[in-house]
């Protein structure tokens, strides 16, 4: 049944609904695949192989008894363990949070499990989604399966790894700052970004809250859409959850036509600092687009000169706050200091022993910018440039239907490159922080490989907000350009995983 593993999710589901091959065969075979590879790709912090296999035989159970069941049951898929799961641990990449099992499901995964879903297991991740290479979780990090010496992004590094290695057909990422999206770009695989509020985030444990958004992982453009139009739409437990039904993403996915549509490409994300491959391969993409009947247009949006300054402002703050909550009292980690154990005291100890020196160092900076006197001249001015990046992109629209820029200015560096310089570590998210600042939706789509080094290149695809729908349609129709073009699909590009 290894063959079941390199088939993408819209294919299992076929072969599940017509009843060629059982849910309880292809969850084993990701579950075969997972004991054979992780060990040196380490995709996982968790895995569920009896409760994923009950699950399958159930639904294999139902659909022989001729039930009705949802177009997803009996797809097995991975969950970034930063989502509240019953019946597994949710860590969310920290020692803080180490064997906590929570009392709900996060709404994703409450669907998924209505859905019929087997879940493989809790996929890695930086500490508390804090990080862009996956190094920053507290359990090692996850390794590239392009290349077991470079990281797969971050913070999903777990889910894109996961799914790149195929010991996941599908899995579910959260995106602050690119936390979906630049992992897709340096594996090869699919990411998005929903508009923020379309999906819900009851039960992400929470990094910064007016930037996070759960959304899908995949292999292609349609298993992400299939995904997207199970979990999005209004949860009342989500206090920003939109309250209309943005459509059917499967429905836009499978449209694919581009005539006439205006291609905005973003002057500011397409210059000094990108590498050459990763420009040749997204100017090879902006001229198929443009055979196909679109129309190429330059926008500008000077405000993202200060995006990142002002991510690394308000992400700290809003985290600091969030964070708040794991005080050794509630739930998770506690140490008692030596000594005189007051509350304060085993609150601190706690909080060191805890927390990895990533979380601690965004910690003291959001601090810092939230306290007496420092408020208006740092969060507040980072406020202001949000405003600003969002009436850029407003301008932007005006002139274009979909926004496009490379993923990320690079191809996946090398594990330890980046991990003593975390400037150079927030500079790959140069181009995937805006959407998070506007609240508007973005994809990243695998873009061929570079000429440099022979490994995967994303493009990013934005929208205005709540149009989600107009970047699977763009997004997929891209898709078969690039197979058209390729002769086959990025993921076949990818060498054989050497197993140490």
């Amino acid at each position: 049944m290894s063959e079941l593993i390199r088939k993408n999710a819209s294919e299992l589901v076929d072969l599940l609904s017509s009843g060629e091959v059982s849910s309880v065969e292809v969850t084993q075979a990701h579950i075969d695949r997972t004991a054979a590879v992780d060990s040196a790709v380490h995709s996982y912090l968790h895995v569920s192989p009896e409760s994923a296999l009950a699950t399958a035989a159930e639904i294999d159970r139902k659909r022989a008894a001729g039930e009705k069941l949802h177009p997803l049951a009996g797809l097995p898929i991975a969950v970034k363990d930063n989502l509240t799961t019953t019946d597994a641990p949710t860590t969310a990449g920290s020692k803080i949070l180490e064997g906590w099992i929570p009392q709900y499901d996060a709404t994703v995964v409450r669907k998924i499990r209505e859905a019929g879903m087997p879940i493989l297991g809790k996929t890695n991740l930086d500490e508390f989604a804090m990080g862009s290479s996956t190094e920053f979780s507290a359990y090692g990090p996850s390794k590239n399966p392009w290349d077991l010496t470079r990281i797969p992004g971050g913070s999903g590094g777990g889910s894109s790894s996961a799914v790149a290695s195929f010991q996941a057909p599908i899995a579910f990422g959260s995106d602050t700052g690119g936390s979906i999206r630049f992992p897709a770009a340096v594996t090869g695989t699919v990411g998005i970004k929903p508009t923020y509020g379309a999906v819900s985030r009851y039960g992400l444990i929470a990094l910064a809250s007016s930037l996070d958004q759960v959304g899908p992982v995949s292999r292609n453009v349609l298993d992400a859409a299939l995904l997207q139009d199970l979990i999005g739409g209004h949860d009342p437990h989500d206090s920003t959850s939109l309250p209309e039904s943005l459509g059917s993403m499967v429905e836009a996915a499978k449209r694919q036509d581009v005539k006439g549509l205006r291609v905005g490409v973003i002057k500011e994300l397409n210059g000094e600092g990108f590498q050459a491959g990763v420009k040749a391969r997204f100017n090879e993409s902006l001229r198929l687009l443009e055979a196909a009947g679109a129309e190429i247009v330059e926008v500008s949006c000077p405000s993202f000169e200060y995006a990142i300054a002002a991510y690394y402002l308000i992400l700290p703050a809003e985290a600091s706050s969030n964070l708040a909550k794991f005080d050794s009292v509630r739930f998770g980690l506690r140490k008692a200091p030596d000594g005189n154990p007051t509350i304060e005291r085993v609150m601190a100890a706690t909080r060191e022993a805890g927390f990895g020196p990533e979380v601690k160092r965004r910690i003291i900076l959001g601090t810092y910018a939230l306290s007496s006197g420092y408020y208006d001249a740092y969060y507040g001015s980072a406020q202001k440039v949000r405003t600003l990046i969002q009436r850029d992109f407003a301008a932007a629209f005006a002139k274009a239907d979909v926004l496009a820029s490379p993923t990320a200015p690079t191809t996946a560096f090398k594990l330890g490159e980046k991990l003593e310089d975390p400037l150079a570590m927030y500079l790959n998210d140069i181009a995937t922080i805006p959407a998070n600042l506007a609240g508007i939706p973005g994809i990243s789509i695998p873009n061929g490989l570079a000429d440099e080094d022979g490994l995967p290149v994303g493009i990013q695809l934005l929208a205005p907000a709540r149009e989600d729908s107009r970047l699977y349609q763009v997004g997929a129709a891209l898709e078969t350009m690039h197979e058209e073009q390729w002769g086959k699909r990025m993921i076949d590009f990818a060498p054989e995983l050497e197993v140490r």
